[in-house]
């Protein structure tokens, strides 16, 4: 098996809260995460497939076909976003690291050949990040 990485990048603002909280119960459990007017972060992304070397490419994964997807599943749908207000899968969903890990995940998996594993690695700062693989 190999696995083959591309790496993005996406600038979003956020607000981590949960509504059925008092603020001062927000505030103890998010900090300076639950300000009401938002805050912003420079997003690094590394999207992996791992999986078996196509014998005939030479390819796991086109990797221009990668670039592709995450453009048009993450970059466009996130880039310069409020998360909670304007991207659909936030309206429900706190928009922590880890939910955006796994909101990226699911909306790239149905274009990923099912045989070959998936791996979203999301900095949220460059010492802060999370990684999901399903």
């Amino acid at each position: 098996m190999v696995k083959v990485s591309r790496k993005a990048h996406f600038n979003a603002a956020h607000r981590l809260y949960n509504p059925d909280w008092s603020f001062e119960k927000n505030e103890a459990v998010f900090g300076k995460c639950n300000n009401p007017r938002y805050h912003g972060h420079n997003y690094d992304l590394i999207v992996s497939v791992e999986g078996e070397i196509n014998p005939i490419t030479g390819y796991v994964m086109d990797m221009k076909v990668l670039k592709d997807l995450i453009k048009e599943h993450v970059e466009d749908q996130f880039d310069h976003k409020n998360l909670n207000e304007d991207v659909s899968d936030f309206k429900n969903l706190n928009p922590t690291a880890e939910n955006i890990a796994v909101v990226i995940w699911n909306k790239l998996r149905p274009h990923i050949e099912h045989s070959k594993n998936l791996e979203v690695v999301l900095y949220e700062t460059p010492r802060n990040f999370v990684t999901y693989s399903g």
